[in-house]
């Protein structure tokens, strides 16, 4: 029986996962290895910066760590489900454990995200369909994209405090553009014969928005949306590193602060597992808004 290819992908790409974390687990031991016959000063500091597990910690310390902040063991190890108040009493007695910190700042992230979307399209097809809307707000559009996003987060946090509201604003004003210019390119590269066919059949300038414009926009639409995401991401991460009051942020920050490393790196691969799940759901979406399209409805294979 023949193996199909997306089995050997599989196979590969498992293949892959286990030799990296085999390396990295045992990176410790090798690294003392080698640190013990190098003489040159410089060779044992690159050395010991590479592999040394203070640096980059190990993956049983982080799966062990991980189960911890998770609330399914306590520091000795020992499974919290059979003691006293148990996964819900480890929950309520630390309030920026592992669940609740996901949970804040998908929460942040969604909401910024919609509103950034939300805001980028409908600004992005209206200056798109209007001309003379686009002239006059080109240059305070300019302006304001020229600012780097990431120096305007400090101002952010001094008007809205250290609540959500600052989390998602910041996220807002990263999504908006990325959005804002692929909208508005976009709507203005739609074909012009479309565009008059449907005035030749009596339809109206919001019937030619909704009916021409929208559909042929959504493909440019979708394809910053996977980027936006990942920005709506970043835009939260960095408003809970300049302060918060729960969040994957705080956890990454006051790991730093602390130099534990194994929590530094779980949160740093549950949002890995975030984006990747939310990238997943946005491809699903794409598909299913476009599926009018011949790569999206198969009929182009």
């Amino acid at each position: 029986m023949q193996l199909s290819e997306t089995f050997w992908i599989n196979f590969w790409r498992l293949f892959l996962l286990v030799l990296i974390l085999s390396i990295w687990q045992w990176g410790a031991e090798v690294n003392q290895w080698l640190v013990s016959g190098l003489e040159k000063g410089w060779q044992k500091a690159l050395t010991v910066q590479v592999l040394e597990p203070f640096f980059i910690s190990k993956p049983t310390l982080i799966w062990a760590r991980f189960l911890e902040l998770g609330c399914f063991t306590d520091p000795a190890g020992a499974w919290i489900s059979g003691q006293e108040g148990g996964f819900f009493g480890c929950l309520d007695s630390n309030t920026n454990n592992l669940w609740y910190a996901t949970l804040a700042t998908l929460r942040n992230t969604f909401w910024g995200f919609l509103v950034g979307v939300g805001s980028g399209v409908v600004v992005g097809l209206i200056l798109g369909r209007s001309d003379f809307l686009a002239q006059v707000f080109e240059p305070f559009i300019v302006a304001f994209n020229s600012l780097p996003r990431i120096a305007l987060v400090p101002l952010i946090v001094l008007i809205f405090g250290l609540g959500d509201a600052s989390k998602i604003m910041t996220a807002w004003v990263i999504v908006f553009f990325i959005v804002f210019f692929s909208t508005f390119e976009g709507a203005r590269s739609v074909d012009r014969d479309h565009i008059n066919v449907a005035r030749l059949l009596g339809a109206s300038d919001w019937q030619v928005t909704w009916a021409v414009v929208v559909p042929s926009t959504l493909a440019w639409v979708f394809a910053v949306l996977t980027p936006a995401l990942s920005f709506s991401l970043i835009g939260v991460i960095i408003g809970e590193f300049i302060g918060a009051q729960v969040g994957l942020g705080k956890i990454i920050i006051e790991a730093e602060a602390t130099l534990e490393t194994a929590d530094m790196m779980v949160a740093l691969f549950v949002l890995m597992i975030v984006g990747v799940g939310l990238a997943l759901l946005i491809r699903r979406l794409q598909t299913y808004l476009l599926r009018w399209q011949s790569q999206f409805s198969g009929s182009g294979q």
